[in-house]
């Protein structure tokens, strides 16, 4: 029987809390395979007891597992950012996890923000690249509280960082378009950048030409930031596939969450292909519902299922999604916030109990 080696970090605020609903389906889910949880305290609570950020011997542990599942980080006590940087962007950047993948899918028509869309308006995938842009921590602060405070933030693009994600997102649009059969719909990409004032980025337009030439079969249609935002909401049927950069793609997939339902149900992979992945809801730590058991897991829960997939037990993340789909159409879950009327703990249970049928 194949064993997972799964690092669990619940880190702060509700994120114990989700993550735990997320693991109560995961073992509810498995059949002819396992897991090994390896839990991790890295989170603010931690570091305002020790001190203490992730070290690198633990991002090279990280880099040994299957896969890492993680719930939320942040907490009013700490430094902004601080915590989320050692945690997240140690993860990202320790083991080069390239492609932020956010599927932007609606499961039952009456969560949705927009009026008279259903799910088949809303099916496709943003694939943020990852470890660039202004992420990348070039640039700083001088002569910080001064009147003459300087503050630089610098936006680094490499053509290698920019040729794989684009890359890949024609690989994976190839692949939806094989998994909708021969009558769905044909592959298509969008490419997103703000070339037209940030010069810089015409990197990515000139990328995405060349790449493109050796995926003739794949439509080809690129958007600057702001008008992406607009037909996101306006005609979101529009996209597939969205390849982005990382501070875009940032912003557009909370868009994409609420177009969804919420921040509720929506969830990330940070993915190096073939290689190290890490799962999480999009959701931040939410410090206000902590302890309450009001929390909806569904983020979480939803991204135990995307990190099956990349374990390549898709049969089963199938079943997740699919009861997931089912609890919301039925409106057994009413609604994806913390105001459903039912406890993160109730809801964990319903998906754990639909799963296995």
């Amino acid at each position: 029987m194949k064993t997972y080696n799964i690092g669990v970090i619940g880190g702060d605020g509700i994120g114990p809390e989700v993550v735990c609903e997320g693991l109560k389906v995961l073992r509810a889910v498995k059949n002819g395979f396992d897991y090994n949880f390896v839990e991790y305290p890295y989170g603010s609570e931690h570091y305002l007891k020790t001190k203490e950020l992730v070290p690198d011997r633990v991002i090279e542990e990280w880099r040994g597992l299957d896969a890492v599942f993680l719930g939320a980080i942040g907490h009013p006590a700490v430094e902004v950012g601080l915590v989320e940087r050692s945690v997240i962007m140690g993860l990202r950047f320790g083991l080069d996890l390239y492609v932020n993948l956010r599927p932007v899918k609606l499961y039952s028509e009456h969560v949705c923000p927009l009026k008279d869309k259903t799910p088949k308006d809303v099916d496709f995938v943003v694939l943020r690249e990852n470890t660039e842009d202004a992420y990348a921590g070039v640039g700083g602060i001088f002569k910080k509280g001064k009147a003459d405070e300087v503050a630089v933030a610098e936006m680094i693009f490499t053509r290698k960082g920019t040729e794989r994600i684009i890359r890949y997102a024609f690989e994976v649009a190839r692949q939806r378009a094989k998994e909708r059969g021969a009558g769905g719909r044909k592959p298509k990409l969008t490419m997103v950048d703000k070339a037209n004032a940030i010069r810089a980025q015409d990197l990515w337009t000139r990328v995405f030409e060349e790449v493109g030439k050796d995926y003739p079969d794949v439509e080809q249609d690129h958007a600057y930031v702001d008008a992406c935002c607009m037909w996101m909401v306006k005609n979101p049927d529009w996209f597939d596939v969205i390849v982005t950069t990382n501070l875009f793609g940032d912003i557009i997939t909370d868009l994409g969450a609420m177009i969804q339902g919420g921040m509720g149900i929506a969830a990330s992979g940070n993915i190096h292909p073939g290689k190290n992945g890490m799962f999480e809801p999009i959701h931040g730590s939410a410090p206000k519902y902590t302890g309450q058991n009001v929390a909806n897991p569904l983020g979480a829960i939803a991204a135990a299922a995307m990190m099956l997939d990349f374990l390549g037990e898709k049969q089963a993340a199938n079943r997740i999604e699919s009861s997931i789909i089912s609890l919301l159409s039925s409106r057994r879950i009413p609604s994806v916030d913390a105001k459903s009327g039912l406890s993160t703990t109730q809801i964990g249970d319903m998906v754990a109990k639909e799963v296995v049928g």
